[in-house]
């Protein structure tokens, strides 16, 4: 049973309840934000540019649920589409429902819109060095991680993009190896 469904603007203030009520906890993993971020209609805001992006095929903006109440968010952003036909994956977990497989779920619904419906070749996400719950949350969906991102502060430095490829496309990329050999 899926976890996850299309966030409408109504999903607004449950997420503004959400991220005020959880905004410590959530800190060490999210940019830092200004108190406006924290508000109803910034996050109204935030949740009708999404539905545009997704008008528009270029985001999927979901939320996460634990039945039918709103617990985190998920989104699939910079849809590419062309030869390369990509999305990035970004995702949060009220920390009252974090370590209860939501998360672990909510990412796999995502693979399965994104290698699915969307007929996408490459999905990839970004965690903090120090996140490793959302690294094995991302490891337990089939990715798989490739090297650190260069030039970002210390405390801001990403596991960088670990990626899924689904199984049956897998034969048909080449990987290239820079080492002489």
């Amino acid at each position: 049973m899926p976890v996850t469904r299309i966030a409408t603007p109504d999903d607004a203030s449950a997420i503004t309840d959400l991220v005020r009520t959880h905004r410590a906890a959530l800190a060490p993993w999210e940019p830092v934000r200004d108190d406006e971020w924290f508000t109803l209609d910034s996050q109204r805001s935030i949740l009708e540019a999404s539905l545009q992006a997704y008008a528009q095929g270029t985001t999927v903006p979901l939320v996460i649920l634990d039945g039918t109440e709103v617990i985190g968010r998920l989104n699939l952003n910079g849809i590419t589409r062309g030869a390369l036909q990509s999305a990035a994956l970004g995702y949060w977990v009220s920390p009252a429902h974090q370590g209860r497989g939501f998360a672990t779920r909510a990412v796999a619904d995502a693979v399965a819109l994104a290698f699915g419906e969307l007929d996408l070749h490459r999905l990839q996400a970004e965690t903090l060095l120090h996140n490793t719950a959302s690294q094995q949350v991302l490891q337990r969906n089939g990715f798989r991680a490739y090297g650190v991102a260069p030039g970002v502060s210390e405390d801001r430095r990403q596991v960088a993009g670990p990626r899924v490829v689904p199984p049956d496309r897998a034969a048909r990329q080449l990987r290239f190896d820079p080492r002489p050999g």
